[in-house]
């Protein structure tokens, strides 16, 4: 299911007059939210229209013979006709699956976010297995965006059950004889979306102009609104809904963290940007990382206190596994 001529028209209409059907400027991001459940690792993220569920899980697994210091991280899409009608019958969801595992590997795993060698238990023969399951349950673009926000909030959400050793077994403690762990996350990687839109139907009218031309300017960090006024066909907008995401024909993601460290940059579509635009793209990517690595912070804060009023600054939790060896 995609949009009629007839809408692609007035959002292209809306566009050229400097404005978003939602009311934001290209340069404006939808509020993220994030919803913590009473299990450890469960979020649901709502970034406008756009909610998707995050549940983490461990097992403990054998190693990888290649890295047998290091614990596993598994991440799984669930994309359906549920999320969208464009996703029925699983015939449109492959790439965009396919995409959102990869980046929120490319943004957690590659950029070691979680330390996989916390994970280990013994060295090549017992680890953690972590399982992120992300289940989409409306899609209004920014899939990545809040798939990567909602994976880190849980993980850093989630806690371990204790372990310990006795001979060759794996003792798991319950929560009554020891409080659960956090898992080891180093940074918090936050990722931001800009996808190119051509304001004319032919896209080849505004193909004459560069996106070196349309991104470049030495005073402003986006030089959007000189491009509507010297009359340029072809714009840049953060976080774009379904509809923007549908019309646009090319688009930038960059992962960053509060550190003003860039995690990846990924580039799809459109021609060669100069050094300059791409260096604004990530000063914006930066202050959106710091903004919802703080909201982040302020939600696991909330949610600790009200998890354990009354106790005496112990981390509980009614869900932990019940201790038991493993085989």
């Amino acid at each position: 299911m995609s949009s009629s001529n007839i809408e692609q028209d007035f959002l292209r209409q809306v566009l050229a007059e400097g404005l978003r059907p939602d009311q934001r400027s290209f340069n404006d991001a939808r509020e993220i939210e994030f919803n913590f459940g009473a299990e450890y690792g469960n979020v649901e993220v709502k970034l406008g229209k756009t909610r998707l569920v995050v549940q983490i899980s461990a097992s403990v697994k054998a190693p990888r013979s290649t890295a047998p210091f290091e614990g596993l991280f598994h991440i799984t899409t669930d994309l359906s006709s549920m999320a969208h009608p464009k996703f029925e019958n699983g015939t449109s969801n492959g790439v965009e699956k396919i995409m959102v595992s990869r980046m929120i590997e490319k943004s957690i795993i590659r950029s070691n976010a979680l330390d996989l060698e916390s994970l280990c238990i013994v060295a090549g023969k017992r680890c953690w297995m972590i399982r992120a399951d992300v289940h989409y349950l409306n899609y209004d673009g920014g899939l990545v965006d809040a798939s990567c926000a909602g994976v880190i909030a849980a993980l850093l959400h989630f806690r371990l059950p204790d372990t310990s050793i006795d001979g060759e077994n794996v003792i798991i403690h319950d929560i009554s004889e020891r409080p659960p762990v956090a898992l080891s996350v180093l940074h918090i990687p936050i990722s931001s979306t800009w996808v190119y839109i051509s304001l004319s139907k032919d896209e080849n009218d505004a193909d004459n102009v560069g996106d070196d031309d349309m991104n470049d300017s030495d005073n402003d960090i986006d030089s959007n609104d000189k491009n509507l006024e010297y009359g340029i066909r072809k714009i840049a907008v953060l976080d774009p809904t379904a509809l923007e995401q549908e019309i646009s024909h090319g688009e930038i993601i960059i992962t960053a963290n509060k550190n003003r460290e860039i995690c990846q940059i990924t580039k799809a579509g459109g021609k060669l940007l100069s050094s300059s635009a791409v260096y604004n793209y990530s000063e914006q990517a930066f202050d959106r990382a710091l903004k919802i690595t703080d909201k982040i912070q302020r939600e696991l804060k909330k949610d600790f206190e009200q998890r354990n009023k009354g106790n005496l600054g112990t981390d509980l939790s009614k869900n932990a596994l019940n201790e038991r060896p493993v085989e």
